[in-house]
């Protein structure tokens, strides 16, 4: 299988050379842009959506406060559980760095000598992203198109062949959504319990988030009515 994609008539092969051609007829600092992004830039931003999300989370406070946040915990652990996957697979498949097997390609990191297949930033990146798109739709989608981006720049950079971010995507995706119940089962009960804490309870709630119906009345709006009347009584 290290011979996956080793023909020159390979889509696969055509289609990296077509992207990392790209980077050739680039200036020399808009590749060094990219290599930043590639490598650190995308992969930090989405780590930046999951904490805007959960400062969102816990600022509307509400009774899904804590497995909203055990969703978002998740993010990062599905990120790493994956990657911890892939390393078997990598094993497996041995695959080289198209560098290494196809002459011409531009390749903006160096060093890069492990295998290719699967990418570990598209899978990075893709499990993160999923996860936070069960918790959040709206951050997940952004976190999606980042992660997309981010699988072009790898084979932009000439360090991947496109069916290696693919795979990662397809990995990342697979174990975020497929064990988001386990992991949802696990972190809920965590994180109700920190929610409860007088100490560290801000991580899942701001304070003073919520805390009228919870202690207030069994019935929303109920404490606000009873102060009216009292109000009334004192008045008469």
């Amino acid at each position: 299988m290290a011979g996956l994609a080793e023909s020159g008539s390979n889509p696969d092969v055509e289609l990296l050379y077509d992207i990392n051609g790209l980077a050739k007829d680039a200036p020399h600092w808009f590749d060094r842009v990219m290599e930043f992004v590639g490598e650190y830039g995308l992969l930090f931003a989405i780590v930046l959506l999951v904490l805007w999300c959960w400062w969102s989370v816990r600022r509307r406070g509400g009774e899904d406060a804590a497995s909203s946040v055990a969703a978002l915990v998740w993010a990062p652990l599905a990120a790493g559980v994956a990657v911890l996957v892939n390393v078997p697979i990598r094993g497996f498949v041995e695959r080289p760095r198209p560098f290494k097997t196809h002459d011409g390609l531009e390749v903006l990191v160096a060093g890069k000598d492990d295998f290719s297949f699967v990418s570990d930033h598209a899978t990075l990146c893709m499990a993160m992203a999923a996860a936070l798109f069960v918790a959040n739709r709206k951050f997940g989608l952004a976190a999606i198109v980042l992660a997309l981006f981010g699988g072009f720049i790898r084979v932009y950079m000439g360090v991947h062949y496109p069916t290696d971010v693919i795979g990662g995507f397809a990995l990342g995706t697979a174990v975020a959504l497929l064990l988001s119940p386990v992991a949802m089962a696990l972190l809920t009960p965590l994180t109700r319990a920190v929610e409860r804490s007088p100490r560290v309870g801000w991580l899942v709630r701001a304070r003073g988030r919520g805390d009228a119906v919870g202690r207030g009345a069994v019935i929303p709006g109920a404490r606000k009515e009873s102060t009216e009347a009292g109000e009334r009584d004192l008045a008469a």
